[in-house]
C-alpha cells in the first residue's frame, strides 16, 4: 500500500507564511494527482489545490494567488506554500494522492497536519 507522511503545520500570525509537505512511500506503481483538502472544525472537507503528474494546477477559489502546490516527482512529494495567511485558513490540512499500488488507482489520504493562523 502507499503511506503519506505530512508535515509543516504549525501556529503562524496572520499575513505570515508556511509551507506545508507530503511524501509518498510504499508499493507505488505510479501517482497521478496530488493534492491538499482542509478541514476546520464545524465544516465539511474543502478543497485547497490540486497538481497532476504533468504540472497543471488548480486552485480553490479561497486560496487563489495566496497559495501554491508544487510536487517533485522524484521524491514522490508534494507540496504546498501558503502565503498571506488569514485567520480563516486554520484547518487541518489533509494531503491525497491518486496512486496506483498496482494495476488499479486509489485515493490515498494523509493523516492529516494542524494548521493554525492568528489575528
Amino acid at each position: 500500500q502507499v503511506q503519506l507522511v505530512e508535515s509543516g503545520g504549525g501556529l503562524v500570525q496572520a499575513g505570515g507564511s508556511l509551507r506545508l509537505s507530503c511524501a509518498a512511500s510504499g508499493s507505488i506503481f505510479s501517482i497521478k494527482d496530488m493534492g491538499w483538502y482542509r478541514q476546520a472544525p464545524g465544516k465539511q472537507r474543502e478543497f485547497v489545490a490540486a497538481i497532476s503528474s504533468s504540472g497543471s494546477t488548480r486552485y480553490g477559489d479561497s486560496v487563489k494567488g495566496r497559495f501554491a502546490i508544487s510536487r517533485d516527482n522524484a521524491q514522490n512529494t508534494v507540496y504546498l506554500q501558503m502565503n498571506s495567511l488569514k485567520p480563516e485558513d486554520t484547518a487541518v490540512y489533509y494531503c491525497k494522492v491518486v496512486a496506483a499500488p498496482d494495476t488499479l488507482w486509489y485515493d490515498f489520504w494523509g493523516q492529516g497536519t494542524q494548521v493554525t493562523v492568528s489575528s
